[in-house]
């Protein structure tokens, strides 16, 4: 009788240790697991990596929820923001609304003499949900950003802009620059008034759309040109004519 009972709890033994086993190897996720790896470097509409890399815009909104003549009313120079991030969403909204694409030909929300397009928009993120901190390039016909530069140049532009504080408080700050040579190929000297035009074009669209999403912006013509362009980088061809810092409503 002995003998079996020793046989029996041999076995019993046996038997706990082997589900032990099973319920210590499900609790424990081997290191060599890619289940819970996340895998960024193809996934383009998270935060960028490096320079050239292309981020996807949310789709823009054409049907708002105020009216142009309730924007006109409430349109005002902002120049206090809270601390909240922008989204995504509120940066590539702001941009379309300066040079988006609104037909298969290729036109855009605001005009441009003989349809040059001398204009260019830049983003210098500060505070933006899913991007890096950086100098981002808006693509219209895409929608799309392009990364520049990853590189924290705020405290730098704001010296630069003779210490507004705007553009270290501000989500982002957007870029107006021109490529002259667009529209003075064409028109000559007087190009040169046309490009001055059409900034304020859309620099205009960008407060009224801003107003319409309740956030804060004001533009800003007072800075050391020079010094902007040798911070910002952006290429020889292209002269900064304004710059307007955004944020969300303090």
């Amino acid at each position: 009788m002995k003998k079996y009972i020793t046989i029996i709890s041999v076995f019993a033994l046996i038997g706990i240790a082997a589900l032990l086993f099973r319920v210590g190897s499900r609790s424990v996720t081997p290191a060599s697991s890619s289940n819970n790896t996340p895998v960024m470097e193809n996934n383009l509409n998270m935060a960028p990596q490096s320079a050239g890399d292309m981020i996807d815009l949310p789709e823009i909104i054409t049907d708002g929820n105020i009216s142009l003549e309730q924007a006109l009313r409430l349109r005002r120079s902002i120049r206090s923001y809270s601390d909240e991030a922008l989204t995504l969403g509120d940066l590539g909204q702001l941009l379309w609304s300066a040079q988006g694409i609104t037909g298969d030909r290729g036109f855009r929300t605001a005009p441009s003499a003989g349809a040059t397009f001398p204009l260019e928009m830049f983003a210098v993120a500060n505070n933006v949900e899913g991007l890096n901190t950086g100098i981002y390039h808006y693509h219209p016909h895409e929608h799309r950003l392009e990364m520049i530069r990853e590189d924290d140049i705020s405290e730098a532009l704001f010296r630069a802009c003779l210490s507004q504080s705007m553009i270290l408080d501000g989500g982002a700050v957007l870029v107006f620059a021109a490529v002259y040579e667009r529209t003075t190929d064409r028109y000559g000297q007087r190009g040169e008034r046309y490009v001055l035009n059409e900034v304020g074009h859309a620099s205009q669209n960008v407060h009224l759309q801003a107003a319409a999403m309740d956030l804060g912006t004001v533009v800003i013509g007072a800075y050391r040109d020079e010094e902007v362009e040798d911070i910002l980088r952006l290429g020889d061809q292209y002269r900064v004519l304004y710059l307007m810092p955004v944020g969300k409503m303090p």
